[in-house]
């Protein structure tokens, strides 16, 4: 599997490091427990990004309503089921099959129509979307700039972009690998700190493949607030992206 260079994005060791999580995703409290933790800031974000993008229909319970949606690295499906709230005709894909058969386990007992693939996305025939979301996904893969054209390939005319990934800080590499994966709170190996990409480094890449980001927002955790949206990126970030 190959994107426009022709070199493969996705590593088959990130692959098998998180089909192993597929049957505890949707557990709170159990290895992905910080992905539950931070989801909930990754929607406040794409919120404001789809209001800001689509102003007609801000402040709609359903602002998605006849969009097609894109979820790229979908695990189990924790951005897919609230896209689908939000109205969006939602596609979800993951390299690993056993993730695609546990998102589509839940949203089946969720009554939700979601379609669910698994491979890598410049792979399948699927067409465009008006939202495409790859959160915590770029810093698993081998050719970034190769896998950012397969993401922007996927966006429709007027589409919009939202993506997330670790910032490659002191902070980041002391934290998020160091400390993180050696209390369980995110499962050992996830991280390789040498992947993680810089926001102007990613800007760079985005402008490459012809996109120009709309917003950035750091995702911070503080006593007494926890995870946020905020000015500080030395974690987390989180950005919203157009066709230049």
């Amino acid at each position: 599997m190959a994107g426009k260079t022709g070199a493969a994005t996705i590593r088959p060791e990130e692959t098998e490091h998180f089909a192993r999580l597929a049957r505890d995703w949707w557990n709170a409290k159990g290895p992905m427990a910080s992905l539950h933790e931070v989801n909930p800031v990754r929607l406040r974000f794409i919120r404001q990004a789809v209001d800001s993008h689509w102003p007609a229909a801000a402040g709609s319970a359903k602002p998605l309503a006849g969009k097609a949606a894109l979820d790229i690295g979908c695990g189990a499906g924790l951005v897919c089921e609230p896209l689908a709230r939000l109205g969006a005709d939602v596609t979800g894909v993951d390299a690993a099959t056993e993730n695609v058969a546990a998102a589509a386990r839940h949203a089946d007992g969720t009554g939700l129509d979601i379609r669910y693939m698994a491979g890598e996305v410049a792979s399948l025939d699927i067409g465009t979307f008006d939202l495409v979301t790859c959160l915590e996904v770029i810093e698993h893969v081998a050719d970034k700039r190769a896998f950012l054209f397969d993401v922007a390939e996927r966006l429709a005319p007027g589409g919009l972009l939202v993506l997330s990934t670790p910032n490659r800080t002191a902070a980041s590499r002391l934290l998020l690998v160091g400390a993180a994966e050696a209390v369980g709170y995110v499962p050992r190996g996830t991280h390789r700190w040498s992947d993680f990409v810089t926001p102007e480094e990613l800007e760079a890449l985005l402008a490459e493949v012809g996109l120009t980001v709309t917003a950035l927002r750091g995702i911070a955790w503080r006593p007494g607030k926890g995870l946020h949206l905020s000015d500080d990126r030395a974690l987390t970030y989180i950005l919203s992206a157009r066709r230049s």
